[in-house]
Formats: structure tokens, C-alpha cells, sequence
């Protein structure tokens, strides 16, 4: 294929655009730093003889999940912006599946005029991509060394679609809850809720793992291999998400003028220091709470429950706000992880960091930033995808709160009773009790301590 200069569309490879398309393309870099903290903190928090297969699972599963949204996820996603122009989500999806015309055109080569920055918007599949992927690292904390690997491949598979779904109608500027006015800069209901409602199903249908909550005659206790592993762990994630934020920014003329992706009026400045805020703020109040109750889990809870609390408003909230919002927000982690430490249910990460402080910060902005306008795009001045004609209220929050908690509630639903009739949902406790790596994989730890002896 011979490039003829004279047939180049020069405003789609403009200097300007390269600027951007690199911006978002050191996003998905960002993403791909916080999947591989997530796998840090798996490889030092699973017992010593799941160790390679939990690791090994969350890692397949990013990719299952990955893959399927280039086949189909983004088309979806991108839809709300053909609606927006009076096309159909099935116009998106012919455009922007793995074979569609628009995921296989050349920039250089596309006349602005049918659709411009295209670039920009192959360079998204990617990003969006690593997310669907990081859905599935998440989902796999909450079933990992119990789930079947067969289930939870199948649920990587299908959560990456319907998780494309939901985020066409919650993350965006246009989608339907979006536009209505639910608020959600970073992606927190599709990204974190959705798989929290899936694990809800999930962790209660299965017996806690032998040794997690209670002493078992087989397993004296339930011991992590390396949790200092986690603290680097925590900081590769922290160190990763601020390129994230700023793919989460739409650039328009003049120059770099940045509205948030719902199209609040924002700056990259003050998003990043929000995002730096909630962190510092968490961090703090879990140290308080980790040295208060002598358990080490709340130094690594505190500073990620600042950062989910907060992550739904980085564009709205200023500074002072965002550092109070992290305070406050593990002590929302606090109450859901001692609730369900004391009830037996084995479920220590999703639930307090999602349920607890992911649910304070979308409540939280529809309390102390109602009013505030977003919605519609930019240079739309009429009609119902007007510039910022939609303002965050609490009753929108809810609403979308509930419909990304609830999709994935259902969703494991259909799942959960299609694997109990067919290939099976939870390992054997004599599987677990062995640890996985030497059933399935015929592997031995090198350390064995007193615990994986007996």
C-alpha cells in the first residue's frame, strides 16, 4: 500500500494532534502501572500455595477481558456520541468493532468531515481496553483461590460486554444517566461498583476460604507470603493514575482549554491536586485507624479509600474539599470491613473500598456539589445535548449508584445459576486446602512454613 502525499488529509495529523493522541496514549501507560500494582498486592496478600495461580488467573483475565472489548466493547461505549448525531448505537458498533471501518482507518486517510480526530479515538479502544481488563483483575480479588477457573473466565468474557454497556450510559458526556445528570469523572460506577455488585452474589454463594476466617483443622491459619509486597505496590498504582486523569480530560481550542469528561468546567491543575489530596487524606486517617486497632489492613485500605471516595469528582470538587473527602472516606471502609469481618463473610477488599467508600463519594456529590452544571458537549448550544445543560443532583447519583451496583448484581445472578447447572461455580475445599498451584499446576512453594505443612 503506496501513501499518496497529495491525498493526505492534513487536519487529521496535525502537531496538535499528535500533542493529544500522545497525552491519551500516556494514560493507557498509566493504566497498565496500576494493573501491575494490583498484581504486587495479589502476589502479597494470596496464601503462599495459590500464589502463582492467583496471579496467573487475574493476569489471563485482564487479557480476556481486553481482548473482548476490542471485538466489541467500544463500539458501545462510543455510541452515545453517534446517538448524540442522530445515528444509532448499531452504527457505533459497525464502525468500531475489530473489523469496523473506522477501528482500521488510517487517520491520514479519513476525510474529517465523516469523522475527525480519529486517531484520538483509536488510541480510547486502547485505554478502555486496560479498563476492561482491570474490571476483571478486581472481580478476581473478591473469588480468587475459590472461583472455578472456568467460571470466572467465562464472567471475564461477559463482564467486559456488559460493563461496556453500562458505561455508555454512566461515563461519557452524553450517555443516558450521564446526560440526565448522574456525575462520575473517573468511571468509579462502571469500573469499581460494577464488580463489587457482582461480587456481592458471588462471595455469598461460596463458603469463605479453609483458615481465612476462622481456624480450620487442616489450615491453622491463613497466612499471606509477602505484605510488605503490598506498600510498593500501593505507590506503583499511586504513581500510575495521574496520566490516567488526564485522558479523563477533553482538550478543545484555544490551545488546551480541558473540560472534564462530563464536561464540567475543571483544569488539569486542580484535578491533579484533588487526586494527590484524597490519597494524603486517606493515608492519614487509616494510619489513625491501623495503629488504633493494631490491624495492618487499614494502612493500605485508608490511603485507596480516599482515592475511590474521591475519584467520582476530581474535576469538580477544589482542593480543600477533595483532602476532606479523603479523611473521611476510611472510616466508610472501616464500617463495611468490620461488618463483614464479623459476620464471617470473605470479602476484605471490595466491599469496604467500593460499597463503603466508593458509595460516600458518589452520595457526597450529590450533596455538597448539587447544582453544578456538566452534561451535553461542548459547542452545542440548544436541545437536549446542550453544552453543560444537565446539573449533578442526589437523586441522579442514586439512581446511577443503583443501576451500576445493580447490573452487576444481576449479571452474576444469570451466571451464578448457569455455572451451579453446568461446569460448576466454587473449587473443592480439599483443592484449596492443597493450595492450587500443586493441583493444577504442579508447582511447590520454595518456603514452606509451619501452616502449609499440615
Amino acid at each position: 500500500m503506496s501513501l499518496d502525499v497529495n491525498a493526505i488529509y492534513a487536519g487529521q495529523v496535525t502537531l496538535n494532534s499528535l500533542v493529544q493522541n500522545l497525552l491519551y496514549a500516556s494514560g493507557t501507560v498509566g493504566a497498565i502501572l496500576v494493573v501491575v500494582g494490583l498484581l504486587m498486592i495479589d502476589a502479597g496478600t494470596a496464601r503462599r500455595k495459590n500464589l502463582f495461580n492467583s496471579t496467573i488467573e487475574k493476569t489471563l483475565g485482564f487479557f480476556l477481558g481486553f481482548a473482548t472489548y476490542y471485538v466489541v466493547g467500544f463500539g458501545l461505549w462510543a455510541a452515545q456520541y453517534y446517538v448524540m448525531e442522530g445515528a444509532t448505537i448499531m452504527d457505533s458498533v459497525r464502525d468500531w468493532w475489530i473489523g469496523g471501518a473506522m477501528a482500521n482507518a488510517l487517520a491520514h486517510e479519513t476525510d474529517p468531515a465523516v469523522f475527525p480526530g480519529v486517531n484520538t479515538f483509536q488510541i480510547f479502544i486502547f485505554f478502555l481496553a486496560v479498563f476492561a481488563g482491570i474490571i476483571n483483575v478486581l472481580f478476581h480479588f473478591a473469588v480468587s483461590e475459590r472461583m472455578k477457573a472456568a467460571a470466572y473466565f467465562i464472567t471475564c468474557v461477559v463482564a467486559a460486554v456488559v460493563s461496556s454497556a453500562l458505561s455508555y450510559a454512566t461515563w461519557g458526556s452524553v450517555g443516558p444517566l450521564t446526560n440526565a445528570g448522574f456525575h462520575d469523572f473517573f468511571g468509579v460506577g462502571f469500573v469499581y461498583m460494577f464488580p463489587a455488585g457482582m461480587a456481592l452474589v458471588f462471595t455469598l454463594m461460596m463458603k469463605p476460604r479453609p483458615g481465612m476466617m476462622a481456624p480450620h483443622e487442616r489450615v491453622t491459619a491463613y497466612l499471606a507470603p509477602s505484605i510488605g509486597l503490598c506498600a510498593p505496590g500501593l505507590i506503583l498504582i499511586f504513581g500510575g493514575l495521574p496520566m490516567v486523569i488526564l485522558s479523563c480530560l477533553f482538550f478543545f481550542d484555544p490551545e488546551a482549554l480541558a473540560v472534564s469528561v462530563t464536561m464540567a468546567n475543571t483544569s488539569v491543575g486542580i484535578a491533579l491536586n484533588n487526586y494527590a489530596l484524597v490519597w494524603a487524606g486517606g493515608a492519614i486517617t487509616g494510619l489513625i485507624i491501623a495503629y488504633a486497632t493494631g490491624k495492618y489492613a487499614y494502612t493500605l485500605l485508608g490511603p485507596l479509600a480516599g482515592y475511590v471516595a474521591g475519584a467520582s469528582g476530581f474535576d469538580v470538587y477544589l482542593p480543600w474539599q477533595a483532602f476532606i473527602l479523603g479523611l473521611v472516606a476510611p472510616l466508610a471502609s472501616y464500617a463495611v470491613y468490620e461488618f463483614t469481618l464479623k459476620r464471617g463473610i470473605d470479602e476484605h477488599k471490595l466491599f469496604p473500598l467500593f460499597l463503603g467508600a466508593g458509595t460516600l463519594g458518589i452520595v457526597s456529590l450529590g450533596i455538597f456539589k448539587s447544582g453544578t452544571p456538566r452534561g451535553g458537549y461542548l459547542g452545542i448550544e440548544e436541545g437536549p445535548y446542550a453544552f453543560q445543560h444537565g446539573e449533578i443532583s442526589l437523586v441522579m447519583q442514586l439512581v446511577g449508584l443503583g443501576v451500576c451496583v445493580g447490573v452487576g448484581v444481576v449479571t452474576a445472578l444469570i451466571l451464578s445459576v448457569i455455572f451451579k447447572a453446568t461446569i460448576g461455580l466454587e473449587r473443592s475445599a480439599d483443592a484449596q486446602i492443597e493450595g492450587l498451584d500443586k493441583s493444577l499446576w504442579e508447582l511447590e512453594p520454595d518456603v514452606m512454613t509451619h501452616a502449609d505443612a499440615r
